[in-house]
């Protein structure tokens, strides 16, 4: 079992999504965070390149970036965005 820790602009990015996205695809990002501390390189997730510990999973149309920290058994969540063609800048 890993422990969820978020940046606080995660829940920013939420909110910011919870008001042009369906309750419905809100909820199945938010099931798919929970499953992280249980898996947290489940099924699809993708390994970020140039990171030692960055993966990403995409949930429908939003991608969750985060890192995993096995020898700490912690999972921490740095992004959640709608995919889009600015996604992946920074």
């Amino acid at each position: 079992m890993y422990i969820l820790s978020s940046s606080p602009g995660v829940e920013r990015d939420i909110a910011r999504l919870e008001r042009h996205a369906p309750t419905q695809d809100i909820e199945r990002l938010r099931k798919a965070i929970r499953g992280l501390s249980e898996e947290p390189r489940p099924h699809g997730v993708m390994k970020l390149k140039g990171s030692s510990d960055g993966y990403r999973i995409r949930v429908g149309n939003y991608r969750v970036t985060y890192e995993v920290y096995d020898d700490a058994k912690i999972v921490a969540i740095s992004r959640v965005l709608r995919r889009n063609e600015a996604t992946y800048r920074e």
